[in-house]
């Protein structure tokens, strides 16, 4: 099964920007993944292509118009099921648990939003799920949409050459990951931790694990919080 990603965009010109070249890009080429950029100005009617009017109630900027991103929300998703996202700074924070599960389906139609907003009629009617890259703004939501797909597309199956790979990394059990040394054996007078050069891998698996919590802890104390409260 091919993931096929759909993008609703201004701006289709940004796709697939880096996801062209690397592991990515490659994975694309053999056709593991597919994206279709589409234009929602294609399916403005009136002849200046709009797509956004002012606020309701007043305000600063612009909002997508609900009746021109339903029809180029239906027109490319009609007769699918799949998940139908919108960056938006106001979504769920993405976790690599939300990733994992949208690599296990068949793909993603993401609208990238601009202007102030997205009416909402149209989040509700085409029941879009808001998903956040961060406590921060950007310009629109093609950078958000291209950061989800990099995610998503590295743990395809046989997109990165080893299977490993993707399961030894932060966020996969809840904890950051570990630090990494490679030769040379002495840098600027730093040495590689001598547990790591002994053979004894059980003993290079409790470092990597004291090591994994201590960084969370230092950093990320919030997801030791979550992890705690799980049920075993």
């Amino acid at each position: 099964m091919t993931f096929r990603a759909t993008i609703l965009t201004l701006y289709p010109e940004m796709f697939p920007g880096h996801l062209g070249h690397s592991l990515a890009g490659k994975a694309l080429e053999r056709g593991q993944w597919a994206i279709e950029p589409v234009q929602i100005r294609d399916f403005a009617e009136d002849r200046h292509r709009t797509v956004d009017d002012t606020p309701a109630g007043g305000g600063a900027g612009m909002v997508l118009k609900p009746d021109i991103l339903a029809k180029a929300i239906d027109h490319v998703s009609a007769d699918d099921h799949r998940p139908r996202l919108l960056m938006s700074p106001r979504g769920r924070p993405l976790t690599q648990k939300r990733v994992r599960e949208l690599a296990t389906s068949e793909g993603v139609v993401i609208v990238c939003g601009r202007f102030e907003g997205v009416d909402q009629r149209v989040i509700e009617a085409r029941q879009l799920e808001e998903v956040s890259m961060g406590d921060y703004i950007l310009s629109g939501g093609e950078p958000a949409a291209l950061t989800l797909l990099d995610a998503v597309v590295r743990i395809l199956p046989g997109v990165m050459g080893n299977a490993l790979s993707g399961t030894h990394e932060s966020f996969e059990d809840g904890l950051l990951e570990y630090p990494h040394y490679t030769r040379p054996q002495v840098f600027e007078g730093r040495e590689i931790p001598a547990v790591l050069t002994s053979g004894n891998h059980g003993e290079i698996d409790k470092w990597r694990r004291e090591q994994a919590l201590k960084l969370t802890k230092e950093r990320r104390p919030d997801l030791l919080n979550q992890t705690a409260g799980k049920t075993p």
